[in-house]
């Protein structure tokens, strides 16, 4: 990212919106936001593969392995304003599994992007498939979107629930059924 050239583009925002950049408060805000910024976007420049780091492992072992509660924030792609949530991941190995702390790191590498959650929560189950071909996957995604508690509609207590599943957690509902309660009850 150039960050002069993110900066330039605030101060001009700033100026749009009616603010005197000149304003003591304002002074480094330019250089704030973009370096902000940067680090709210850092999933674009995150390779799966780095995050994977050789930490796929060969293991008989066919139960359902579940990550829950993992803490999220992104930027809404349509207003470019955060929102937040948990991540629930679960996958039935077939031979291969991961190392535990790689699945929020997963996680982080869509979040960190301009995005939509049902997109972020695909993206998020079609690596797992991609790299484990497991008998099964599936993610939950729970968010709060500022989107809608700041501007539009105005509704704080609403939150947007999305789901991916793969393999057996499509094909049985039992399986899927399982997961959902042992994921437990979700209240954000």
């Amino acid at each position: 990212m150039n960050q002069k050239k993110m900066e330039a583009l605030i101060n001009d925002l700033l100026k749009e919106i009616g603010e005197d950049t000149n304003r003591e408060g304002l002074l480094k805000t330019p250089e704030r936001v973009a370096s902000a910024y940067e680090f709210l976007t850092r999933g674009y420049h995150m390779d799966v593969e780095e995050v994977m780091n050789e930490a796929i492992f060969t293991e008989k072992y066919d139960e359902m392995v579940i990550v829950k509660n993992i803490d999220f924030y992104s930027m809404c792609e349509h207003h470019m304003l955060p929102f937040y949530g948990k991540v629930h991941v679960a996958y039935i190995p077939n031979g291969k599994i991961i190392g535990l702390s790689k699945i929020p790191r997963i996680v982080e590498v869509f979040a960190r992007r301009l995005q939509v959650q049902e997109r972020m929560t695909q993206q998020i189950a079609d690596t797992i498939e991609e790299y484990l071909q497991p008998i099964g996957v599936a993610v939950v995604s729970e968010a709060f979107h500022m989107c809608m508690m700041m501007r539009g509609v105005e509704k704080q207590n609403s939150s947007a629930t999305a789901s991916a599943m793969h393999g057996v957690f499509k094909e049985d509902s039992k399986t899927r059924n399982e997961f959902i309660n042992l994921i437990g009850p979700r209240n954000l």
